[in-house]
């Protein structure tokens, strides 16, 4: 909701809250997963995939942003975010989708559900996918800003 509203309302965004906003989401979803898998509703297989997709994300971003900062390269100029070098738009809707699944199995009492285990099957999938697309298309997933 943050970042949508950051987007659609003026002056609503700030170059602080466009770097924390991915990373927020991020370890949202990871706490989620791994709270979901400590209570038996995600598989540990599933949520190591998601995991590690996005640690390498992270360490995918953190390389770009080595590559197209000018220099001279500080740390205090790296870690800046008003120096906005690369934009990143990563999705995680399948993963959205299987959180509230899980959340809801034991109310509904489908823990063991063939249609669960169904989700985890395509979530995996998605997971797999996309870091598939992350690496094959690169160059063409991360948008470099040209900042003077």
């Amino acid at each position: 909701l943050d970042g949508f509203i950051a987007r659609n309302w003026a002056n609503q965004k700030s170059a602080l809250g466009s770097a924390l906003d991915p990373l927020a989401d991020k370890i949202l979803i990871s706490v989620l997963y791994v709270s979901l898998t400590c209570a038996n509703l995600i598989p540990v297989s599933l949520t190591s995939m998601i995991i590690l997709r996005d640690v390498a994300l992270i360490a995918a971003v953190f390389y770009v942003r080595y590559k197209t900062l000018s220099p001279p390269r500080t740390l205090s100029r790296y870690f800046n975010p008003c120096y906005a070098t690369a934009q990143l738009k990563p999705t995680f809707i399948s993963k959205l989708i299987l959180v509230a699944a899980s959340l809801a199995a034991p109310v509904f009492n489908y823990v063991d559900s063939i249609y669960l285990q169904t989700l985890w099957c395509i979530t995996a999938f998605t997971t797999v996918t996309s870091a598939y697309s992350y690496y094959h298309y690169g160059r063409k997933t991360v948008q470099v800003i040209n900042n003077k």
